[in-house]
């Protein structure tokens, strides 16, 4: 159970979300991608970000390598770890979302329960999950670190999808099956998405 503070109480700001939202001409979102690593969640995420900036959309993409190595810098990859690490991210990206920013996240986020979690600390419809779905052999294949080698090997333990859990999401908003697509197509799937629903 998360710790709260005590002798604080929240602070409600002169300019507020709505305001934000309407100087930037669309509404803020979590686009949260999910999947398994070497699934393209990064490459995706950051292809989505450069279309809706070309569409003159206020952006920020929060990596899961780039949060480690600084607000998450002290976690490790056990399961306790990585429901911290979520949890801290979802914190950020709500705070992100309040400043009217169209907030894309890339993270394995391997387990159910943490996802909604972050879904919850949200608005109704302000959570978009795009699961970036790719066979674990395919994945296995890119492994552009070379981290599936080492979870094989016996080097990394706990690795999602080898010796840890990864759920699927039941109930995405957007599935992109990212070894069956181009990048293109799945990018272009997700900006569908955020038009049909009116975000942008």
């Amino acid at each position: 159970m998360q710790k709260k503070s005590t002798n604080t109480v929240w602070h409600h700001a002169t300019i507020n979300r709505e305001d934000r939202q309407s100087l930037n001409g669309h509404k803020s979102v979590i686009l949260w991608f999910t999947g398994l690593s070497g699934a393209g969640k990064s490459t995706l995420a950051n292809e989505v970000e450069a279309l809706l900036y070309e569409k003159g959309k206020r952006t920020y993409v929060l990596d899961g390598d780039n949060i480690r190595q600084g607000l998450c810098g002290d976690l490790t990859f056990s399961d306790e770890d990585r429901v911290e690490n979520i949890r801290r991210i979802g914190e950020v990206a709500k705070l992100m979302v309040d400043a009217g920013l169209l907030t894309l996240t890339a993270f394995i986020s391997p387990f159910r329960a943490e996802r909604q979690r972050v879904r919850d600390l949200v608005p109704a419809g302000d959570f978009i999950e795009v699961y970036c779905r790719c066979d674990l052999s395919v994945c296995e294949e890119r492994d552009v670190k070379g981290l599936y080698k080492k979870a094989r090997a016996g080097e990394i333990s706990q690795f999602t999808g080898v010796s840890s859990t990864y759920e699927e999401p039941e109930n995405a908003e957007v599935i992109v099956d990212t070894d069956k697509h181009s990048l293109q197509e799945c990018a272009q799937q997700v900006i569908d998405y955020l038009v049909l629903k009116g975000i942008v």
